[in-house]
């Protein structure tokens, strides 16, 4: 018989990333199947920045949560909600320690990269109609094409009714799609290099065909798909100037893998954050501080305009929150309750793929399977645009989790001089709080079919709720 080999004890000492399937067995493996298909489902159901705070402010006002503007008052346990131009959201459950303590803030964005129609898009040539778009966020242009799309968003008409289109996700809906060129033709095409294959003006939606009665008739085919409009919507051509109208992939978020571990999916940046965040916040009721969840747009282009992390929605909630609170507000107040917070920026990160293995330093890149990422710091090259969280923070957060059962890795975006990314971590700090980023690491991300581990959103859920109440 052979001797069995001993650790040498020196092991223990180093750091080892687990796999978060390891710890999920029996009961706690379920509820990470079932809680990955609820998940789906709101993928399904909030497909644009508008839907996502639709999407979240009916599932808050069912489990009581109440608007803020109508409470004069909170006390501890109190559930309240703000909404800000049907594109960002704060919702939170008030606290047992004074408000002067500082918030447990999680943030995380709304907005997806995606196709916008531009202001006049629609146009004819050679007997077909096409909608002109401009992309929105960092996508690859390329992965766009010949594949089919829905359209979804909002019409503002002249007297201010508002009409709502969601075209190409129920069973029998026509789709659209960017025809690509055939490889017989295209020599010339592919020696461009992938950034330039596709210029941002071909990205042209295929929309209609058959034209008006009458070969007199001048832009019959464009007319014929504005009488469409007008007849199913009472809009004209005009209106579509005040549209927000989205192109964004048809398909359903779907379990990928023999074994289902997986979720595919469009906008699982950030919406994984979103929902993890929101159903942590749903199960939290009397925490120890302020427990607040904001959903913020415009974080794919900059975080800009005043529905972006830059607005003042944030800080003006905040002093709404405080001066409920507390008996004498003042705005030195309101400051102490920002600078005393603490936040995770909840937004995904990338995972390793062996596929491009290239452009990554595999010991601090984060695995699909091995838990939430804590991610001390992004931006670009020398962290250009980052927060670079304080050692006390990572510390603070790796021993909530720790002390939680939460499976955690580390992980940065991709080698030093590769490349990089931002969240909206940078902004929140400026108020004086100490952040984190924290998130889930995905595979194509930015690309129309996004994938995540399911034990990792799990894992994600559990960091949330455990931030939260702590």
């Amino acid at each position: 018989m052979t001797a069995s080999k001993e650790q040498h004890p020196a092991s223990k000492l180093a750091y080892r990333r687990q796999n978060a399937w390891d710890c999920l067995a029996g009961e706690e493996r379920v509820r990470a199947m079932a809680f990955a298909d609820d998940y789906k489902k709101f993928l399904n159901a909030a497909k644009t920045e508008r839907e996502v705070i639709g999407e979240s402010l009916r599932y808050l006002k069912n489990i009581g949560f109440r608007p803020l503007d109508n409470a004069a008052k909170l006390k501890p346990g109190d559930r309240f909600y703000a909404v800000n131009r049907h594109k960002a959201l704060i919702a939170g459950v008030i606290g047992k320690v004074p408000m002067e303590y500082g918030l447990n803030v999680i943030g995380a964005h709304v907005d997806s990269p995606r196709l916008d129609l531009k202001p006049m898009p629609v146009f004819e040539e050679e007997n077909m109609v096409f909608f002109k778009t401009h992309y929105y966020g960092g996508i690859k242009k390329y992965q766009w094409l010949s594949v089919p799309l829905a359209l979804h968003g909002i019409i503002v008409k002249a007297s201010g009714d508002s009409v709502q289109v969601s075209i190409g996700e129920r069973p029998g809906d026509p789709v659209f799609t960017i025809p690509d060129l055939l490889p017989h033709l295209a020599k010339d095409q592919m020696e461009k290099k992938m950034a330039d294959a596709v210029p941002g003006e071909n990205l042209n939606i295929l929309v209609g065909g058959i034209p008006l009665l009458g070969s007199e008739i001048k832009e019959r085919f464009k007319l014929a798909i504005l009488e469409y409009l007008n007849r199913e919507y009472a809009v004209i051509e005009e209106d579509l100037i005040s549209a927000e109208l989205e192109l964004v992939p048809a398909w359903p978020a779907v379990d990928i893998g023999l074994d289902r571990s997986f979720v595919g999916g469009y906008g699982q940046d950030d919406r994984v954050c979103v929902y993890t965040a929101l159903r942590a916040l749903s199960e939290t009721y009397e925490p120890e501080r302020t427990a607040l969840v904001l959903l913020i747009d415009k974080e794919e282009i900059g975080s800009s305009g005043n529905t972006g992390m830059e607005a003042v929605f944030f800080t003006n909630t905040v002093r709404e929150i405080t001066a409920r609170c507390v008996s004498k507000y003042s705005e030195l107040t309101a400051r102490r309750v920002l600078t005393n917070s603490r936040a995770l920026s909840a937004d995904v990160n990338v995972g390793l793929d062996p596929n491009y293995g290239d452009v990554i330093e595999k010991a601090n890149t984060a695995r699909l399977g091995a838990g939430v990422v804590l991610t001390k710091y992004t931006g670009s090259k020398g962290k250009y645009a980052s927060n670079d969280a304080h050692a006390e923070v990572v510390a603070q957060v790796r021993r909530l989790f720790n002390d939680a059962g939460v499976i955690w890795q580390t992980g940065e975006l991709g080698k030093v001089d590769q490349g990089g990314g931002g969240t909206i971590a940078h902004l929140l700090a400026s108020h004086g709080m100490d952040v984190l980023d924290c998130g889930v690491a995905l595979l194509g991300m930015h690309s129309p079919f996004e994938v995540a581990s399911k034990a990792d959103v799990f894992m994600a859920y559990k960091g949330c709720k455990t931030f939260l109440i702590r």
